[in-house]
């Protein structure tokens, strides 16, 4: 544990917020409970914070405020191993909306720090999800009136822009139409992520998230359904795919090799047409024999309007189920034989274990999470909106499990009944 900035030190017992203390009508720890590691960075327990958007920017700046560093701080007061913060732009165009946070200027890095320091200070981990809106951009939030259409670029509020896409396909009729993005555009979007990801490394983030799903940018590039190019970045699977592989080498080459990074795949698009889990087994595969990404965060939907989606409790955990079995098969060499590892170009020796798999999607109880984890179904798992009703949901997961785990020393009392 890391001092904190009390006139005392932490009783030597005291092992943290979240971490297993002593057990009461069970004999081992659950996995819940229990700590992995994601390339070098250890989890204390397998519980993690998905990015969830707060619109709470001001001035159509992407600067982060007070009411980010609450946000995410209760997190990790209340346990969370991994906190991932909001999808953030890596462009000002790139943004859901006007309120959204950005890393797209050195000026976005000073409070970014303010908050991991926070956050660092009760020994939990912290990551970000670098992101472009592509089509879907210039929005309002979506707790406001009028929140499921676009802004226009000309609005008096000075809160619109114009979006831009793979394609000039709006995501329906109450969005933009985008403008085709050139090639140089892309290009530019590439460099883009590539200078976020040297400032999230500058404002010291353990884990970066490429956000690859939910039907923005480069999960319209992915998809069929809104990407109907015809150059080297549309058209059949390997064009489609190309902009993701070269974000990913592009933020690989400023993001140090002992740090984990990761990608969110919407792994079904679920329309008859669109994006399917055979195109993402494809694309893990891809993934997985590169070598460079250490997590696979498995989600689904968002880039198709025509979607339908048969929501219920764990619903997209089958996706990472199948991801896991492919991440388990043994590598094959370039002789075809089975081993245990593959060489990168930087000489980096792999196995396929070393890349885990998270699940995410309508989790709110600690049984759901042990079955998850003891099925071997995910490695980790993402909560996301069970955190927003109760940020101290980590205590009532250990509740669930009939587990005792330390609170935050200064909420000691609540552990009482």
């Amino acid at each position: 544990m890391q001092e904190f900035t009390y006139p005392y030190k932490y009783p030597k017992n005291y092992k943290g917020s979240g971490v297993p203390t002593t057990l009461s009508t069970i004999d081992e720890v659950p996995k819940t409970f229990t700590p992995i590691e994601i390339n070098n960075l250890i989890l204390k327990n397998r519980i993690v914070v998905s990015p969830m958007c707060q619109y709470s920017c001001k001035n159509n700046s992407g600067l982060m405020n007070d009411w980010h560093l609450i946000h995410y701080s209760n997190f990790a007061k209340g346990g969370a191993a991994l906190i991932i913060f909001e999808s953030t732009a890596v462009q000002q165009e790139g943004r859901i909306s006007y309120a959204d946070a950005g890393v797209w200027d050195d000026c976005h890095i000073p409070s970014m720090r303010k908050i991991i320091d926070s956050i660092h200070s009760f020994d939990t981990c912290v990551g970000i999800q670098l992101s472009h809106a592509g089509r879907k951009a210039s929005t309002q939030p979506p707790f406001l009136e009028n929140s499921r259409q676009s802004i226009p670029e000309n609005d008096p509020s000075g809160n619109g822009w114009k979006v831009v896409g793979p394609s000039p396909i709006r995501y329906n009729d109450n969005m933009s139409m985008p403008r085709e993005m050139s090639v140089e555009d892309i290009h530019n979007t590439i460099q883009a992520f590539k200078d976020a990801a040297i400032r999230s490394l500058k404002a010291g983030f353990d884990f970066i998230e490429i956000h690859a799903a939910h039907g923005y940018l480069i999960n319209q590039f992915l998809s069929p359904t809104s990407n109907k190019r015809t150059d080297q970045y549309g058209g059949n699977f390997v064009n489609r795919i190309r902009i993701l592989l070269e974000i990913i080498e592009s933020v690989r080459s400023v993001w140090p090799r002992n740090k984990a990074l990761g990608v969110r795949l919407s792994c079904e698009e679920w329309t008859n047409d669109g994006w399917n889990m055979e195109d993402t087994i494809h694309l893990v595969e891809i993934l997985n024999q590169l070598g460079t990404i250490d997590l696979i965060d498995c989600s689904s939907g968002g880039n198709s309007s025509n979607q339908k989606i048969n929501v219920s409790p764990m619903y997209q955990t089958p996706f990472a189920n199948s991801i896991k079995s492919i991440i388990n098969t043994p590598l094959r060499t370039s002789g075809g034989s089975s081993s245990s590892s593959s060489s990168t170009e930087s000489g980096d020796s792999r196995t396929k274990n070393q890349i885990k798999v998270s699940t995410v999607g309508l989790i709110t109880s600690g049984n759901e999470i042990e079955s998850i984890l003891q099925d071997g179904k995910a490695d980790i798992v993402m909560v996301g909106r069970q955190f927003l009703r109760n940020p101290f949901s980590v205590y009532q997961f250990a509740n669930d499990l009939n587990v005792k785990i330390d609170y935050q020393l200064q909420y000691y009392l609540a552990q009482r009944k």
